[in-house]
């Protein structure tokens, strides 16, 4: 890998133009992208592809003029100093914030770039090329300011932001919520039945910890498992896996948790369990209230549905332990 300043004036050439081709790749990748959620950002990134492509145009000019036809084979990646980026226009369904924060990275990153090459080029006209085009890749910023301005209306901005929400809730708060329900509700039985088996709050914790974990694992791989995400736009399957094991371990330890009062103490079974009754009903109505917020469920049906199932759930646990 080479040291920057160690370029000559042809390399630093053939990097440029190979940057620009690089770059006006990845915008096209980003229109792709966002073509069917956002349509109208995908033709903001469109034109700044084509903004590339018109510097990789006078770039290749000058490096004719000056060296002939042959380009050597360097790039950004054979030179210290370049930012080390991850790759993640190879990631489909990437949020637009996401794109358009890598986009303002990628921007500096080559006006530093431009300015630091006219500051080590000798040639007169080299030297000018390459000052412009930091001008032109600083004033990029206002460009897409511009061209935001020009393409997002405020109608086209209100359909984006209601797409974004439909993608938040495809990506974190469906599997979040697929979770929080399994583990709340799916655990109640098993672990009311070994408190009320048992009157032991050391054991029932034992039997509660295991359920929550072991219904985190699987929902979570369950969900990963289920869909890549590359037709329905729900993002990455193992971020969804990661939400929705989370919170399924969550739901289930919620109501754990107070089996930690030490058998020693007076009353101590009821203590817990009394305790675990209040946050199975707080959790309860925490998943009736992400239903009717996210998921277009009125209010008096979610509550219905979920503390409904919830109190059956719960009772026959504490029927079987009790038996």
């Amino acid at each position: 890998m080479k040291k920057f300043a160690d370029l000559t004036e042809r390399e630093v050439l053939a990097v440029a133009i190979a940057s620009e081709e690089e770059d006006s790749r990845i915008y096209m990748s980003f229109a792709e992208d966002l073509a069917e959620r956002y349509p109208e950002s995908a033709r903001l990134f469109e034109q700044m592809a084509e903004e590339e492509k018109g510097h990789r145009h006078m770039l290749l000019e000058m490096y004719e003029q000056r060296f002939g036809q042959n380009l050597p084979p360097i790039r950004r990646d054979n030179v210290k100093g370049f930012l080390r980026r991850r790759p993640i226009w190879l990631t489909k369904n990437l949020s637009l914030e996401t794109i358009r924060k890598e986009a303002a990275t990628m921007e500096f990153e080559a006006e530093r770039f431009y300015i630091k090459a006219a500051e080590q080029t000798q040639d007169v006209g080299v030297r000018r090329l390459l000052a412009d085009l930091a001008e032109a890749e600083k004033g990029h910023e206002h460009v897409a300011a511009k061209l935001t301005d020009e393409i997002l209306t405020p109608d086209v901005r209100e359909e984006e932001d209601r797409t974004r929400r439909r993608v938040f809730v495809l990506q974190y708060v469906q599997p979040g919520l697929a979770g929080l329900m399994d583990g709340s509700v799916s655990t109640l039985a098993p672990l009311f039945a070994a408190a009320f088996a048992t009157h032991q709050n050391s054991q029932t914790f034992l039997v509660g910890l295991a359920a929550s974990i072991g219904a985190g694992i699987s929902m979570g791989f369950a969900e990963a498992l289920s869909d890549d995400g590359s037709l329905t736009g729900r993002g990455s399957p193992w971020l969804r896996g990661l939400t929705c094991g989370l919170m399924t371990a969550l739901g289930g330890l919620g109501h754990t948790m107070p089996y930690l009062v030490p058998d020693r103490w007076a009353n101590a079974f009821w203590i817990a369990t009394a305790i675990a009754g209040i946050v199975v009903f707080v959790e309860l109505w925490a998943i009736a209230y992400i239903r009717a917020r996210y998921m277009d469920t009125p209010f008096l049906q979610a509550v219905f549905q979920i503390v409904l199932g919830g109190v059956i759930v719960l009772g026959v646990g504490i029927l079987i332990g009790a038996a």
